[in-house]
This record gives C-alpha cells, sequence and structure tokens, in this order.
C-alpha cells in the first residue's frame, strides 16, 4: 500500500446491503473511506443523510463520503485498498472501472460470491488481488439504510493472496476487516471459495425458486434433501476443480472430510448461526427487486465444472433451468415450484 498502514486510503465499490454495512464499521473506525455505487438515489440519500445501518439490537448511522460511479473518472489520488462487494457478474467491468485508480501496490479484495477472484485478476494482476469469502445476512429495501442480521461478533470472512508472494501483506488488510467481524487469513483462498459456493449452491438459487425465507425452506425435510443434493453436486465440481475441503465460517478444524458430510455440517452451520427466520437469500432479493440473480456464477459454475469432467449435476441443472425461466417471465417464483424439483431429486 502506498501510504501508511495505519491510515490506507480505501473504496468500497458497490455499497448495498453487505457492502454498506462494513464500510460504516470502517468510517465508524476513523478510517478513510468512500463508498462508491450504482444506484443514483442510494448515493444521494447517503450524501444527504449518511448510511444508516439496522442490526440485531442497535442501530448505526453515520455521515460518509459517497460517488456515483461516473465520479470515479474524477478521482485524483490512488486507492490503497478496494473492497469489491458488487454482484459476481458485475466483477469484471466494475475491477476495469476502479483500475485505473488503484496504487500500483494496491489490492482488490473481492468480498463476493462465486470464484470472482478469478476475474479480478484477470484484470488488476494477481499480484493486486485478494479473494476473499463473506459470510453475512442483510438486506436494503430503501436508498440509505441497510438491515444487517449479524453483528460483528457473528460476522466471518476469511482472506487470501492470489500471488503467494503478496500473503504476507494480507495481514494488514484483514486488521482492516477485524473491524467488521471475524478474519481469517488462509493460504488456500481457492479452496475457501470453493466451500462457500458449496452452501450458496445448497440455499440461495434453491430457496428463491420458491419464493420462501431460507429457514423456511430448510424445514421442509424433501426440500431440504434437494437443497443437500445440490450441495453434494457442488462439491463434486469442487473436488473436480482440486480443490481441497477445509474449514470455513468459524467451523473447527476437527470435522469430516466426508465431501456429503461436510456438506450437511457447513449448511447447518449456516442455518443455525448466520440465518434468522426472515432471512431472504441475496437471490430472493434480486428477484423482488427485478434483478437478475448469480445463477451462472454459482449453480452453473457447477454445471459447467462437472460438464468439462464428464459428470453431470442433475439438480443443479434443473436449478438453473428454473431460475432462468423465472427471470425471462416464463414461469414465477412460488412455493408450486418445489414438487418439481423434489420429484427431480426422488427420481432414479
Amino acid at each position: 500500500m502506498t501510504r501508511s498502514d495505519t491510515s490506507p486510503r480505501i473504496a468500497f465499490i458497490g455499497t448495498g446491503a453487505q457492502g454498506a454495512s462494513i464500510a460504516a464499521d470502517f468510517t465508524l473506525a476513523g478510517l478513510d473511506v468512500t463508498f462508491i455505487d450504482q444506484w443514483p438515489a442510494h448515493v444521494d440519500a447517503m450524501r444527504e443523510q449518511g448510511i444508516t445501518v439496522n442490526l440485531p439490537t442497535r442501530q448505526l448511522h453515520t455521515p460518509v463520503k459517497a460517488l456515483h460511479l461516473c465520479e470515479i473518472a474524477e478521482i485524483k489520488e490512488p486507492f490503497d485498498v478496494v473492497f469489491m462487494v458488487v454482484k459476481a457478474y458485475d466483477t469484471r467491468w466494475a475491477a476495469e472501472m476502479i483500475k485505473p485508480v488503484l496504487a500500483e501496490d494496491g489490492f482488490v479484495v473481492g468480498l463476493q460470491n462465486g470464484m470472482t477472484h478469478e476475474d479480478i485478476a484477470d484484470i488488476v494482476g494477481p499480484h493486486r488481488t485478494i479473494g476473499a469469502v463473506i459470510e453475512i445476512a442483510s438486506n436494503m429495501w430503501e436508498p440509505g439504510i441497510t438491515t444487517r442480521q449479524n453483528d460483528t461478533d457473528e460476522s466471518w470472512f476469511a482472506m487470501g493472496a492470489l500471488d503467494p508472494a503478496q500473503q504476507p501483506r494480507v495481514h494488514a488488510v484483514a486488521d482492516l476487516l477485524r473491524n467488521s467481524g471475524t478474519v481469517e487469513v488462509v493460504d488456500d483462498i481457492r479452496s475457501a471459495k470453493w466451500m462457500k459456493l458449496v452452501v450458496n449452491a445448497a440455499e440461495l438459487i434453491p430457496s428463491a425458486i420458491i419464493d420462501t425465507a431460507l429457514n423456511d425452506a430448510a424445514r421442509d425435510p424433501q426440500f431440504l434433501e434437494v437443497m443437500r443434493k445440490a450441495g453434494y453436486e457442488a462439491m463434486e465440481a469442487a473436488l473436480a476443480d482440486g480443490a481441497t475441503i477445509m474449514p470455513i465460517i468459524g467451523m473447527p478444524p476437527v470435522m469430516s472430510n466426508h465431501p456429503e458430510r461436510y456438506v450437511d455440517q457447513i449448511f447447518d452451520k449456516v442455518l443455525s448461526t448466520f440465518s434468522r427466520e426472515d432471512t431472504l437469500t441475496t437471490s430472493l432479493q434480486d428477484w423482488r427487486k427485478g434483478r437478475r440473480a448469480e445463477i451462472d456464477e454459482v449453480n452453473g459454475l457447477v454445471v459447467d465444472i462437472l460438464a468439462a469432467h464428464g459428470r453431470d449435476a442433475p439438480v443443479n441443472r434443473l436449478v438453473v433451468d428454473m431460475a432462468k425461466q423465472i427471470e425471462k417471465g416464463t414461469r414465477s417464483a412460488a412455493p408450486e415450484n418445489g414438487a418439481e424439483l423434489i420429484a427431480s431429486c426422488q427420481a432414479p
């Protein structure tokens, strides 16, 4: 980083439900933080009223520096660390936009679902890329206001450099992120990202397809089996792609190395620790806002990786097909979709 490690110049590109709450923690810690977002009304609200973060037992509010995307071109002083919290499918253009204002020895940290660290590295270089895993439940429905369902004591992150030579420098960036939760620095961030994708494949789109809260979806034993099988296929893809089974989201180091038992354990951890009764997955939130979800970047990736190894992923394939029908308007997200998914899992 170009400036003192105690006072780096920081940007968050993507300050929606997740990014805004984390960036607010940084701001309240006295760090030099710039919020950058693509929702004009949200940027205007933050400029006029600051950012409000509703937490389970408290509320935070702080004035912030907020920029519209178009104002990136006006930035004169480069950023030392950029936390990217945009949707996985927005990664490449966001990295291209931020690249001209990233310090030569700066980092882009991909706090996102999917294997976005690879896209970031393609654009800014592996030596300036930090992969990250994020586990927080949150939502945003009004500009300038975010609701975070996990306070800092429950929020969990992992970080790791793509270039092994840069791994020692990750610790300073991890210290910044510790203003918002527990942070583990891991040597194998690629495997950690895959383990998170495994649980995302099980929960995000499947529960969105039946238009219900995550915990409600998991209460149906038959639909829970659908979600678990989507996770099992995702674990198959992870292992086929060279990932190693490893604990994430605060799970103990001594745990099952059996792929399916691991999926069961990590999914149970998400449901018991990071989900509330009204938690909607980010995919269902996207659909209710009229936006597309991260289909190809999560369940679609499982299908593609296994296909490249000559294997099928029938549950994830059906999830992808149904999700794309919903986005095209030829199907509605509704509880009735569950029967089709359940039947597919029960078929010989």
